[in-house]
């Protein structure tokens, strides 16, 4: 039999270590161990949900006030000066740990982030968005 927890459910569960930034009651922060730079960091709740979009209010306003405090550290100890914040959702859209969770990633002297950006054509703007402010206010 497989086990259904991610990698950081065993992470939060205590039976895998990690090289932990920063912890408090909603909040784990800690280094990739695959990183795609030096102080790669990622962000995860403890509230253990899939997608972004599942999370309490309580848990998304303390990856909120989470990320920012984990970015500057990780740039003041790197001496990186810029960054991406990456988040997945789904495995079409490259999430391979289905925990939520945000990478930081310093981008210095060609490491970090690759992106591959195809920009497209805002179509039907104003009903889209009459459509989500909608959705928003209830």
């Amino acid at each position: 039999m497989t086990d259904p927890r991610t990698i950081f459910d065993r992470i939060l569960d205590g039976e895998i270590p990690c090289h932990r930034l920063l912890e408090n009651e909603h909040v784990l922060a800690f280094l990739d161990v695959s990183p795609l730079s030096r102080g790669h960091a990622l962000v995860i709740p403890k509230e253990r949900k899939a997608f972004l979009h599942e999370l309490s209010d309580d848990s998304a306003a303390a990856l909120g006030r989470a990320l920012p405090r984990v970015a500057r550290a990780v740039l003041q100890a790197t001496g990186a000066e810029h960054y991406n914040v990456l988040q997945n959702n789904g495995a079409p859209a490259h999430q391979a740990v289905f925990h939520v969770h945000f990478h930081i990633i310093p981008k210095v002297e060609g490491q970090g982030l690759g992106i591959d950006w195809q920009p497209g054509t805002l179509l039907e703007g104003e009903a889209l968005a009459t459509s989500i402010r909608t959705l928003l206010a209830q």
